[in-house]
C-alpha cells in the first residue's frame, strides 16, 4: 500500500518530538500552561471557575480558544487547497505556517507577554494535530499521547494473542512516535529553562525537517 510522505514514520517522529517539545516549554517557561494537551487546561479551567477565580480562570481559556481556532484554520486551508494539484499541497501551507508562527514567538520576551506565546503555541499545535492525522495509514496524534498509548497498546494485545505481525509492527510504530514525543519534552526540559525566549526555535528546526521530508512527489496529498 502507497504511504504518502505526510503519513511517514519520519514525518511523524519529527512532528512528536516537536510536540512534546512546546508542551515542556509552555509549561516551564510560559506560565504553566499545557499547549498541546487541552484536557489539563480544560481541569484547571474548571478548578479556578469553581473557586470564582476569574482571571485564573481566562489564563487557561485563552489558549483552548486558540487551540479551536487553529481547528478552524486548517480545515479551512484544507478545503479550499486540497484538490490543487502539484508539488506542494495543503499540509506544506499549515506546517509552513506552523513554522512561521514559532519564529515569531521567539521574539516574544518572557513575561507579560506569556498569554500570547501561549495562545500562538496553541493554535500552532492545533494546526499540527488537525492536519497530520495518521502515520502509515493509521491515526494518531503527534501533539498528545493518550490516544495513541490506547492504540498502540490494543495494537500489541491482538497482536500477540493472534500473532500477527502486521498488529505487532503496528503496535511498535505508535510507540514509536510516543518514544518521540517523551525525547521532545525531555529536550524541552533542558534546553527551555536555558534559553526560554529562543526555545520555540528548536521546535520550528524539527518542524521544517519534517517540511523538507514531505517535499517532493505525492508528498502532503489528500
Amino acid at each position: 500500500m502507497h504511504t504518502q510522505k505526510s503519513e511517514s514514520f519520519k514525518v511523524a517522529a519529527l512532528l512528536a518530538v516537536s510536540g512534546g517539545f512546546l508542551d515542556a516549554y509552555t509549561y516551564l517557561c510560559r506560565g504553566e500552561v499545557f499547549a498541546n494537551a487541552q484536557t489539563g487546561n480544560l481541569v484547571l479551567l474548571a478548578i479556578h471557575l469553581a473557586l470564582r477565580e476569574w482571571a485564573e480562570a481566562t489564563h487557561y481559556l485563552i489558549p483552548i480558544l486558540a487551540f479551536c481556532l487553529g481547528i478552524l484554520a486548517t480545515e479551512m486551508v484544507k478545503n479550499s487547497l486540497r484538490a490543487r494539484a502539484g508539488r506542494f499541497h495543503w499540509r506544506h501551507l499549515v506546517l509552513g505556517a506552523e513554522i512561521v508562527v514559532l519564529i515569531a514567538a521567539a521574539f516574544i520576551p518572557q513575561g507579560e507577554a506569556d498569554t500570547a506565546v501561549n495562545v500562538m503555541v496553541s493554535f500552532v499545535c492545533a494546526l499540527q494535530v488537525e492536519a497530520f492525522r495518521k502515520v502509515r495509514g493509521n491515526p494518531f496524534a503527534s501533539t498528545m499521547c493518550t490516544g495513541n498509548l490506547r492504540s498502540g497498546t490494543e495494537a500489541l494485545y491482538h497482536g500477540v494473542w493472534s500473532d500477527e505481525p502486521q498488529l505487532r509492527h503496528k503496535a511498535v510504530c505508535y510507540y514509536g512516535v510516543i518514544g518521540c514525543f517523551i525525547l521532545g519534552a525531555a529536550l524541552g526540559g533542558v534546553v527551555s529553562p536555558r534559553i526560554p525566549q529562543q526555545a520555540p526555535l528548536v521546535a520550528a528546526a524539527f518542524q521544517g525537517m519534517a517540511f523538507l521530508l514531505m517535499c517532493g512527489r505525492d508528498g502532503g496529498m489528500a
